[in-house]
């Protein structure tokens, strides 16, 4: 921990173009983490795909992020989930339920015009504390 209590993750990687986002991918702030929306990107370009593959590659961006924190999905405790199209709903449910089957978390979801191609958007904040109760 910093002396202000919060550790930083990682500015976010660049953009299309390799224009720089001003923002960190986490940010430990005692024993919560809250990570940024991460959307379905490899190298700033959203991938090509459906709602499916989309929601699969925001959760394993989300995964990468929390184990900057040394988190898993298991310590997520609130989701924010943004769809472009409230139709694809119960399609995301679906991926959404086999990655927190074992351990759901609170969550809201809404319909929300997303960057360009962009289907699913999600952040989390995940309950990690610090010096656990052994």
């Amino acid at each position: 921990m910093t002396e202000s209590g919060l550790v930083r993750f990682e500015a976010a990687d660049s953009q299309a173009g390799g224009q720089r986002r001003p923002f960190a991918k986490a940010v430990r702030a005692g024993d919560f983490v809250y990570v940024s929306g991460q959307v379905p990107t490899v190298g700033g370009e959203v991938i090509a795909g459906g709602i499916v593959a989309q929601t699969e590659k925001v959760i394993a961006n989300l995964k990468a992020v929390l184990a900057l924190a040394g988190c898993t999905l298991a310590d997520v405790v609130k989701v924010n989930a943004w769809l472009d199209d409230a139709r694809d709903f119960s399609s995301f449910n679906a991926v959404f339920e086999r990655h927190f089957i074992e351990c759901p978390p609170a969550r809201s979801t809404v319909q929300s015009p997303l960057m360009v191609d962009a289907k699913v958007e999600m952040d989390v904040i995940a309950y990690r504390p610090v010096n656990p109760v052994r």
